[in-house]
């Protein structure tokens, strides 16, 4: 700016995407010339989203996929501390219990959309930069992998995705868009704080580059002490609070050989240990993933990428036995189950004209695994059970995008063969005897087809249509390994099939420029066949006997509303609701479950957030969030209740690179109810934090 000396001058930037900003500064004595500094914070209307889950960049307007974009500003605002906690903003967005990761067991963090549910296993895939991410060999989500910093926004499209992606996503497809390597100049961010039940946490990212190379380089930590799961009037001698620790770190290079053309090398390390709620109950992960590409764009020739990555895993888990009264405890079984994964994919996209884009692409995913049990009598090793598999994942698909004045259709089909390879079980029993068994080796071929249709209505109004087949293949995990969430035990079977959904939406999206306003509504149908669910055997007052078998059909269908308004440039309102009816429709060995609703799934969800900001104030959020009735049973015995909840968080700017912040987590206090295994467990109590973000650097 340049002005004279005392001088009031007031200062409005506008920008495309961002809020309006606007300060009165005073032109100071002895220097006409001066910087004025405004930080734009994001608009988040929808009207912005781009859609890149479909593979294909498309605007809001013009897909057919009722998608949801969380920008990492939101993400930073919503005032819990982990990831899968701050999806939960997203209505319907649920893991296979109410619990957070801060506290669950990994192999109950699959993720549930559209009132489809969830096992061990996860329907909805989870995907960054082109990589599948749910875990190799249970299929269930690392939430706290990828170091928070790195992770830039997130896209949750709901409905079947498997015309594209394959195996897992039924509910849909969650997109991680994480920090890339910036060529130029050098930025770097940090984030510490401490919360309640003695949690501190820290996250650190720097990114810089030189010559034709740049370099990313991220990492977080984390832990708690947690609180004990097991409400008071059921709790022993037996229960501790269940706990985690975390670190997380990830490191990318990238060079440019042309202006159009870049590879790269990434690798990512996670380490977890947890208490599961109990002295002997305790379970550890250690994750390595690397991944190495190349995208390019040869002219003409449209946009290549090419993607090979893999991961090493180590998991272990020890489980036990309670007594009545949860007095006494002995341990009855250890377990290992390390994995390996490794996959190669390919896509090429063009576009033909004005109206036609092409896509196409194949991949493969290799994954051998083993579960190693060791029997535990009267503290002592009795034998060993090891079972060692492999599973191929081998597919190609295909998409023709047309767009021309007010229409948008989209055709993809996708075509699958996935095998159950080199399955051996080994027995030893404790005096040295073995026993082994080579289960025959399994294929299937899987069709996936998704037809998506939009019409826009003038420039406001777009209706949209879609009907689609998708699939989900049974986890090594599902197959082979004998899982246990407190004294819940759930049994193998390796005979599983995979999972067949059929599935429609149809929805309208107005986007008013009056308040800028977004509202999405959507209805929905999905009908599962054989859906693998956990069927109960046996109960008793201290062990429930569960195992895994397909069921004849479950369906979901339902209506969701997303709603997005920013009536001044100073308050945004976002939030939505769901409807979902999902129940057991076909099951003839046991036709008392025809009726009964699917596990975990709750009828009615509906979030809220309001949030405020100024420069001169800061920026405060409201953010409540509220669930109906579920069960945590396929026999619809145990009823957990309905719970709303309240969370609060504010911030303030202390010059142009500190950012100082709070939040209340569940203020009220309210008792949510998670699961009933068969003891009540709870989710977390109140509790508050507060940290500083320091950043700089950036062009």
């Amino acid at each position: 700016l340049s002005s004279q000396a005392g001088e009031k001058v007031s200062v409005r930037v506008t920008a495309a995407g961002f809020a309006d900003e606007s300060t009165v500064v005073g032109v100071p004595a002895g220097a006409p010339d001066f910087t004025v500094r405004l930080r734009l914070r994001p608009a988040g209307e929808l009207t912005q989203l781009t859609v890149t889950a479909n593979r294909i960049p498309l605007a809001a307007d013009a897909s057919a996929s009722s998608t949801v974009d969380l920008s990492q500003q939101q993400l930073q605002n919503t005032p819990v501390l982990t990831l899968d906690d701050k999806l939960r903003q997203v209505p319907g967005f649920e893991l296979f219990r109410r619990s957070s990761s801060l506290v669950a067991n990994p192999t109950t963090q699959g993720i549930s959309l559209r009132g489809l549910g969830s096992t061990a296993a996860s329907r909805t895939l989870l995907i960054n930069d082109l990589v599948p991410i749910n875990d190799p060999f249970g299929g269930w989500i690392h939430w706290n992998e990828i170091p928070a910093l790195a992770v830039d926004r997130v896209e949750i499209a709901r409905g079947g995705g498997s015309d594209l992606y394959g195996s897992s996503a039924i509910g849909g497809v969650v997109n991680l868009v994480t920090e890339r390597p910036q060529a130029a100049p050098q930025r770097f961010g940090f984030n510490g704080g401490y919360g309640g039940e003695n949690t501190p946490f820290g996250d650190g990212l720097w990114t810089g580059s030189a010559h034709k190379f740049s370099a990313l380089v991220a990492a977080s930590i984390l832990r708690t002490d947690g609180y004990i799961l097991v409400a008071p009037s059921q709790r022993g001698p037996v229960d501790i609070p269940s706990n985690v620790h975390y670190q997380s770190g990830r490191v990318e290079l990238v060079q440019a050989l042309a202006p159009t053309a870049t590879v790269f090398v990434r690798g990512n390390v996670y380490n977890e240990a947890r208490s599961n709620g109990t002295r002997l109950q305790t379970n550890a992960t250690r994750l390595w993933r690397y991944a190495a590409g190349a995208d390019f764009s040869p002219g003409a020739a449209g946009a290549f990428a090419v993607r090979f990555y893999g991961t090493d895993e180590g998991y272990r888990q020890s489980f036990s036995s309670i007594s009545p009264g949860r007095i006494t405890e002995r341990l009855t079984r250890l377990q290992r189950t390390p994995a390996q994964e490794f996959g190669l994919a390919a896509q090429w996209s063009r576009s033909l004209g004005p109206h036609w884009t092409l896509l196409a692409g194949a991949d493969t995913r290799d994954v051998r695994g083993t579960d190693r049990e060791v029997p535990i009598v009267q503290g002592a090793a009795a034998g060993v059970s090891d079972t060692s598999a492999r599973q191929r994942e081998t597919g190609g698909y295909g998409e023709a995008l047309f767009e021309s004045g007010p229409w948008s259709v989209a055709l993809s089909a996708r075509g699958d063969r996935f095998s159950n390879l080199d399955t051996v079980r080994t027995i030893v029993d404790s005096k040295g005897g073995k026993i082994i068994t080579s289960i025959p080796n399994r294929s299937e071929n899987v069709g996936d087809p998704r037809l998506g249709v939009v019409r826009r209505l003038g420039a406001n109004v777009a209706l949209s249509a879609s009907a689609f087949r998708a699939f989900r293949s049974a986890t090594l995990n599902e197959l082979y390994r004998t899982g246990q969430v407190g004294q819940e035990i759930t049994l193998p079977n390796a005979d599983l099939m995979s999972e067949r959904a059929t599935g429609a939406e149809g929805g309208v999206l107005f986007q008013l420029p009056v308040h800028n306003t977004a509202l999405r509504a959507s209805y929905f149908f999905t009908e599962v066949n054989r859906p693998i669910t956990a069927l109960t055997l046996s109960v008793t007052p201290t062990q429930i006997i569960k195992q895994r078998e397909n069921l004849g059909q479950l369906q979901s269908q339902g209506v969701s509303l997303d709603f997005d308004s920013r009536p001044v440039n100073w308050l945004m309102l976002t939030g939505g609701y769901q409807y979902a009816h999902a129940t057991v429709t076909q099951f003839k060995p046991q036709p008392a479950l025809v009726g009964n609703w699917l596990p975990q799934v709750p009828r009615n969800t509906a979030t809220a957030k309001l949030m405020l900001n100024k420069n001169a104030w800061g920026t405060f959020v409201f953010s409540a969030r509220t669930s109906g009735r579920q069960f945590d049973d396929d026999q619809n015995l145990f009823l957990l209740h309905s719970f709303f909840r309240f969370d609060i968080y504010a911030e303030h700017d202390f010059g142009h690179h500190v950012q100082v912040y709070g939040m209340f987590d569940n203020i009220t206090n309210r008792v949510i109810e998670v699961g009933r295994t068969p003891s009540l467990t709870l989710a977390q109590p109140r509790v508050a934090a507060i940290g500083v973000r320091v950043f700089g650097g950036g062009g």
